[in-house]
């Protein structure tokens, strides 16, 4: 089912705690669509941008961290259909780093946290972040649509079981 829709992509930025636990880097969105759920750092790819020039831009914009993206690798492509309200229909490139420079720190659109990996804050987020989200930070790559119910909140269908 694919999905018109404008192009933006997220980055989840991963480190080891020093008891070895995996952590991300997630935030409290602070404007816009989502506001108030944890996401990742991202956004809209702008005109003339690769969604990996995008996803640099955007971490730095969102965070403070700086990322080469030579230091990135592709998570996957997840395609949301949102048909009752389809102007929030999208198609996202889905980024994964363990290397950068720089602290997070708190910016308009986002205030930033570590989480960790095990213990993911998914009733906070958008709602098909359960289906495909553990995956990719486990290292798989995710290629996936979504269409969310009348709430504009509930996954109501997708090409992974949600059951």
């Amino acid at each position: 089912m694919p999905v018109a829709g404008y192009e933006v992509c997220v980055c989840y930025l991963t480190r080891l705690r020093p008891d070895g636990r995996r952590e991300v880097l997630l935030g409290r969105k602070r404007t816009g669509l989502g506001l108030g759920n944890i996401v990742g750092p991202g956004g809209k790819v702008e005109q003339g941008e690769s969604p990996l020039e995008a996803i640099v831009r955007e971490v730095r914009e969102e965070t403070g961290i700086r990322v080469a993206p030579a230091d990135l690798r592709e998570g996957g492509r997840l395609e949301y259909l949102f048909p009752f309200r389809e102007a929030w229909s999208q198609n996202s490139s889905v980024f994964v780093g363990e290397v950068w420079e720089g602290e997070p720190s708190a910016s308009e659109e986002l205030s930033p946290h570590w989480f960790a990996v095990d213990d993911l804050p998914l009733d906070e987020m958008w709602d098909d972040a359960r289906y495909w989200l553990p995956l990719v930070l486990a290292g798989q790559r995710v290629n996936a649509w979504f269409s969310f119910a009348a709430d504009n909140q509930t996954v109501a269908e997708s090409s992974v079981p949600i059951g």
